[in-house]
């Protein structure tokens, strides 16, 4: 039968293209991984690997099943992972979402906290939009989420954490009344929940938007912004990094805007859910400090 030590000297010769690279990096001699390869192809019938005096070459089949391979032992590790965590929640692989207009501007600051605080701990993390993270999160495929409320988020434990306003950038050199009056509204895609909160934040009859254009990123509408071409709505989150600094963009603040509320959001099925507090709270600690605003415990948690 199929072994995943086979499928794990596959893959390494595949990866390094040499037989005693490969056999270095799955602690074996060379002759023990030649005969793995061979059993391999016996099992299933068919050539895998060609190898020539100079070099090897990976079969059309081969490249297949390696592929193949891949995800079986990516499926064991997370296998692995998960029971380990479940033994020790504060230890393992931990995969943190967010989306790109909160991760680039909360997590480079949080992150050395939340080793320090759990240093077996290790985090990876992934910037996507909303949907996507709450998709992540419920197939397992990520163990918590940070998003921006209000979103349904279904059966997921959902904790809010703070609350993120809004100022308005203008271009430096306009007048603040006359880039209210000539300017357009700049927004993200409509694929970035921003963009629906921003709206929702303020009077937008106040305002004239450019529904023809939308920004992918918020350096994107920044540099719109500095060119001239429209006005935007950033939040502080970002604005405290220091996002807009030297792009010729003037700031105001909007303490009348409705925020939006930052969130963690996990299964509620997992062992970790002590965890993932502690890491809320050290979030909520960072975003403090960079002027935030505490959101009332309410919510599902």
């Amino acid at each position: 039968m199929l072994t995943l030590r086979q499928m794990a000297f596959l893959v390494a010769i595949a990866e390094e293209m040499n037989f005693t690279r490969a056999a270095a990096r799955c602690h074996v001699t060379q002759p023990s991984l030649s005969a793995g390869l061979r059993e391999l192809e016996a099992r299933l019938g068919v050539k895998l690997v060609e190898r020539t005096s100079r070099s090897l070459l990976l079969t059309e089949v081969g490249e297949g099943v390696v592929k193949e391979a891949r995800k079986l032992l990516e499926g064991v590790h997370r296998i692995e992972t998960l029971a380990a965590a479940h033994l020790n929640p504060e230890q393992g692989d931990l995969r943190l979402g967010a989306i790109p207009t909160i991760g680039p501007y909360l997590l480079p600051r949080a992150i050395p906290e939340i080793r320090e605080t759990f240093p077996q701990l290790r985090v990876f993390i992934r910037e996507e939009m909303t949907e996507s993270l709450l998709e992540g999160v419920e197939s397992g495929r990520l163990d918590l989420a940070l998003i921006a409320l209000p979103f349904e988020t279904g059966a997921l434990a959902t904790t809010p954490l703070f609350s993120d306003g809004y100022h308005l950038a203008t271009p430096e050199g306009m007048p603040l009344d006359a880039a209210k009056r000539d300017l357009d509204l700049l927004l993200l895609e409509s694929g970035h929940c921003l963009q629906r909160h921003a709206l929702a934040a303020v009077d937008t009859s106040a305002f004239r938007r450019n529904a023809h254009f939308e920004a992918t990123s918020l350096p994107t509408l920044i540099a719109m912004v500095g060119e001239g071409l429209g006005m935007t709505l950033l939040p502080n989150l970002a604005v405290r990094t220091g996002v807009a600094e030297g792009q010729g963009v003037r700031l105001t603040p909007l303490p009348d805007a409705h925020p939006r509320r930052v969130a963690l959001v996990w299964r509620r099925t997992t062992a970790r859910s002590e965890t993932f507090r502690t890491i809320g709270k050290i979030l909520c600690r960072v975003a403090r400090g960079a002027g935030a605003c505490p959101t009332p415990r309410q919510g599902k948690t």
